[in-house]
């Protein structure tokens, strides 16, 4: 029976990481997918749970948690509405929040758990930091992964952040304006040489499948290409005519997965089981 247990622990800034462990229960000591959701996402976003279902369903057990500070609080699942959290993010504080949820897995099921990761777009560019760093990681999977955590806002935006110490970005669904405070600036600034993903692709030396959409206006396909010419050891592959979350959308109402979403864990069940 696939069965579904929820797991806390503490984050950045002493802030609540909440997450959930999707497993077969047939099959105790199967290997790990670890799953890092990207900007604006959360772990019971769209399609999320019927994907941890899928690889449980296969032999895997799939973890997936909020990131402290991704503004969704534990008892509001479904939504980004705790905007102050929201705003005090910086990409350091998600690195450590990665770490620790590996930690707590290392914790959990020994140091020879295998560990395989995921990221979706800036979860990816994390990914794929962490995995430059961190030998406790067998694979690496990133989904519509970003190039540059810069990207995520514009550059002549960065003048007035400065001056007036936040900017906003608006919650493509709910039209919200999101405050970003300058502190995310800053930490890039700070650590651009330890948050410099095309530098950290270079390093991955474990295998690593690149997976994009090239209907994708978020992300540019072009961008997957970057990281694959980066790093000869990985592997890109091209969903046709998907965008940047592979047909998924919040809420997400049906019982099967949207049709790119499903070729997307097809195929990265075939590089898993390699």
């Amino acid at each position: 029976m696939i069965t579904q247990n929820d797991f806390s622990l503490s984050g950045s800034d002493g802030k609540l990481i909440i997450g959930d462990i999707t497993f077969d229960d047939k099959n105790p000591n199967t290997p790990i997918v670890l799953f890092v959701h990207g900007f604006k996402g959360f772990k019971d976003w769209g399609a999320h749970n019927l994907v941890a279902r899928y690889f449980a369903a296969n032999g895997y057990r799939y973890i997936k948690f909020n990131l402290s500070h991704s503004g969704v609080p534990a008892e509001h699942p479904a939504d980004v509405t705790d905007l102050e959290s929201f705003a005090n993010n910086t990409v350091s504080k998600e690195l450590f929040d990665v770490n620790a949820v590996l930690d707590f897995i290392e914790k959990a099921y020994g140091k020879d758990a295998e560990v395989n990761l995921i990221g979706h777009s800036r979860g990816g560019g994390l990914a794929i930091i962490e995995a430059s760093n961190d030998l406790r990681i067998k694979k690496l999977i990133t989904w519509s992964a970003i190039s540059a955590f810069d990207s995520l806002w514009k550059k002549e935006q960065e003048s007035d952040w400065k001056k007036n110490g936040k900017i906003f970005v608006t919650n493509a669904r709910t039209k919200e304006q999101m405050p970003l405070h300058v502190a995310l600036l800053e930490d890039f600034e700070r650590n651009n040489e330890a948050l410099n993903i095309m530098e950290a692709a270079k390093r991955i030396s474990i295998p690593w499948l690149i997976v994009q959409g090239d209907d994708d206006v978020n992300v540019p396909y072009e961008n997957a290409q970057k990281l694959a010419d980066a790093n000869p050891n990985s592997r890109l592959i091209k969903i046709e005519g998907a965008n940047h979350v592979y047909g998924a959308s919040h809420p997400y109402k049906s019982e099967t997965l949207p049709p790119h979403l499903f070729k997307v864990c097809e195929k990265v069940l075939i590089f898993l089981s390699e």
